[in-house]
């Protein structure tokens, strides 16, 4: 009897004829940007007070872990998040069958950055614009005499490299650029993701992916990778060695912040972090100019990463998840999260705030002259940066001589065949 009492009950809620007991939806943002973990901890916080039956929570993994490993484990332990990251053509393969279609979305109106799969159809949410050069102190130049409008070739660079290494005792530095490339310290992405960038898509067109696609072909150009090379061995020659290889990313930071190094290669999401850590002097960009045969003016601008809606959720909790990434783009209190309180760019027409931080200000104009350049690290195999590229930068870093160097450009070209073989 109990049984048939059981089944029956079973029938009916299936068929809806009995409502059920309505419960608050909990709904998990998974991401790996520490730097904007707290506005967006905030953000989340706003979203749930305003919006009855939905709590938004956040996890952020940061440091340079390993992001889909993480996200792996979360799927054998039956804990997927509502909302996770994807950052290319390489995460999507790994999780399409958990990517939800949002084609229909009308923030898709107010953005060309979406990432789509091969069908065409939207499966990912844009996160912001970010972007990088080479980062540097306007003051510190100006007092070395440098006109960083003039450093668009690597000669060029690399002379005012040489000047400033030699009034660092004047000007108050440990060393001319401040640099990340320690899997140990978690600032192995800095090199094996954002740097090798530059010889991926440096000195290209925005949309030409021909050397990503040599690369993911076991392929190398062997000129291009030379120049690159010798661009690499600068920064590290010129940069403090216990913070490029040991140092973390507060480390690397700090080091610009305190004005012990007159240029930082990183990007504008430290924007926030430098405003936390009250930087007091003006900064701005040029390119990373890693050879002589062009002018390098422009800057690497991407879409980073996206925001995906996890389908194997129920109805509910995938409509709460994307009525939390509309509210991100079309309220008031979305654009003053993006803008002011994550620093970022966003990706988005309708958002007509301005960033205050200086890098963010120079992606914006960037953004409106043209000549830029893409990053396509993204387009390599799942844990290639971390796992094949950054120990190869590490130990480039830890003696950048020219015997390195040739070892440097013999694992880079094995890199190419080891990525060939996972595709």
């Amino acid at each position: 009897m109990r049984k048939f009492i059981a089944t029956l009950l079973a029938l009916v809620l299936a068929l809806g004829l009995v409502p059920t007991m309505a419960e608050d939806l909990n709904i998990t943002l998974f991401h790996n940007k520490v730097e904007i973990a707290e506005p967006l901890q905030a953000f989340a916080k706003l979203y749930s007070d305003k919006t009855e039956g939905v709590t938004v929570n956040i996890e952020t993994l940061g440091g340079g872990a390993d992001y889909s490993g993480n996200l792996t484990a979360k799927l054998t332990a039956e804990s997927m998040p509502d909302i996770f990251v994807i950052e290319g053509d390489g995460d999507y393969k790994l999780w399409q069958e958990y990517v939800t279609d949002l084609s229909d979305e009308k923030w898709n109106e107010e953005t060309t950055l979406a990432y789509k799969d091969p069908e065409g159809k939207v499966v990912g949410f844009p996160v912001s614009i970010e972007g990088f050069g080479l980062g540097y102190n306007v003051e510190l130049l100006k007092k070395a005499d440098v006109d960083p409008a003039t450093l668009t070739t690597f000669t060029a660079l690399k002379e005012a490299f040489e000047k400033i290494d030699g009034m660092k005792g004047e000007l108050g530095l440990d060393s001319v650029v401040s640099m990340g490339a320690s899997v140990a310290g978690g600032t192995w992405w800095v090199a094996g993701h954002h740097n090798f960038s530059i010889y991926l898509g440096g000195g290209l067109d925005f949309e030409d992916t021909s050397i990503i696609d040599m690369f993911n072909k076991g392929e190398i150009d062997e000129e291009r990778l030379n120049d690159y090379a010798k661009y690499v061995q600068l920064l590290f020659q010129f940069s403090d060695r216990e913070v490029t290889t040991n140092g973390t990313y507060d480390d690397q930071l700090a080091a610009f912040v305190n004005k012990k190094a007159a240029f930082i290669h990183q990007g504008n999401w430290i924007d926030p972090s430098l405003a936390k850590m009250n930087v007091d002097f003006e900064y701005d960009y040029i390119s990373h100019p890693f050879n002589d045969k062009q002018e390098h003016k422009g800057l690497y601008l991407f879409a980073p990463s996206f925001y995906v809606v996890n389908s194997k959720n129920t109805p509910e909790k995938i409509q709460a998840a994307k009525d939390f990434l509309e509210f991100l783009v079309f309220s008031e209190e979305g654009a003053d999260y993006m803008v002011n309180g994550a620093g970022m760019v966003p990706a988005f027409a309708n958002v007509t705030l301005q960033p205050s931080g200086g890098f963010s200000k120079a992606l914006v104009h960037a953004n409106a002259e043209g000549g830029n350049h893409g990053v396509f690290f993204g387009k390599l195999p799942p844990g290639t940066g971390q796992d094949i590229l950054a120990p190869i930068f590490d130990l480039f870093a830890q003696d950048p001589s020219d015997e390195n160097m040739n070892y440097f450009i013999e694992d880079i070209k094995g890199a190419a065949k080891t990525v060939s073989e996972k595709q």
